[in-house]
């Protein structure tokens, strides 16, 4: 389904996020010959409150945690994880404090995949199990604080850190069938995240590109004895989000 689609789109956060800067600088310039340009939204900031939604491309990983006796398995020879992109649709909700600060509350259905491959020091003749393919479907709640530069006519920069909350909505954790070889992950989730963004006040909403890091601080691994799940000691989320929000 979405699988196959994002497959095919190779997401890389530096290099978008690099792309973006670029694009930023460009209009800085052009907001930089337009001094006499009228200020966009004049009362925009005095609001004490703004709704809006946000639409995002995620690439999600692990942080692939191994046994301390890893190295005398007898079938595991490497684990390594492999981040898939997907896709985030959310709410935002955000809540003046202050001349350069803000409380935002953005839940958001988050669709994900990370792929955990596999190398076998004896591997099967079609080698089709060394990849397992581990889709979520989250409902998240993250809740951010942001600081705020000083506006310069239609734009400012802005940075926000703060912690959130997750629900994967197809979890397997407690999926008993012995004769599936999936990994199993726990249903909640929870860490923090770090962003930077902009701000841009145009005619009649306020758009604003941002990318946010995402460390996970629970341990997903539900431990069983599968061949694929024994030489693991955990499993921490590790997700880049470039989001684009309108407001």
């Amino acid at each position: 389904m979405q699988r196959t689609f994002f497959k095919h789109i190779h997401f890389n956060p530096g290099n978008t996020f690099l792309v973006l800067l670029l694009w930023i600088f460009f209009q800085n310039t052009s907001f930089a010959q337009l001094n006499n340009s009228p200020i966009n939204l004049p009362k925009y900031d005095h609001q004490p409150i703004h709704f809006g939604f946000t639409l995002g491309l995620n690439s999600t990983d692990f942080r692939v945690g191994l046994i301390p006796d890893f190295k005398t398995q007898d079938s595991v020879y490497v684990v390594e994880s492999e981040a898939v992109n997907g896709l985030n649709l959310g709410i935002v909700s955000n809540l003046r404090i202050g001349e350069y600060w803000d409380l935002r509350f953005i839940p958001a259905l988050s669709f994900a995949q990370r792929n955990l491959l596999y190398q076998f020091k004896y591997p099967d003749s079609t080698g089709a199990n060394n990849v397992k393919n581990i889709e979520s479907t989250y409902l998240e709640f993250p809740l951010d604080l942001k600081f705020k530069s000083k506006r310069v006519t239609n734009y400012r920069v802005y940075v926000l850190a703060g912690g959130r909350y997750s629900i994967d909505m197809v979890s397997q954790a407690k999926v008993r069938d012995k004769d599936k070889d999936i990994v199993k992950l726990k249903r909640y989730d929870y860490g923090y995240e770090i962003g930077l963004g902009f701000d841009f006040y145009l005619t009649y909403f306020k758009f604003s590109p941002e990318i946010k890091m995402f460390n996970g601080l629970n341990n997903l691994l539900v431990k069983d004895n599968s061949r694929f799940a024994s030489p693991l000691e955990r499993l921490n989320s590790k997700i880049f989000l470039i989001s684009f929000l309108f407001e």
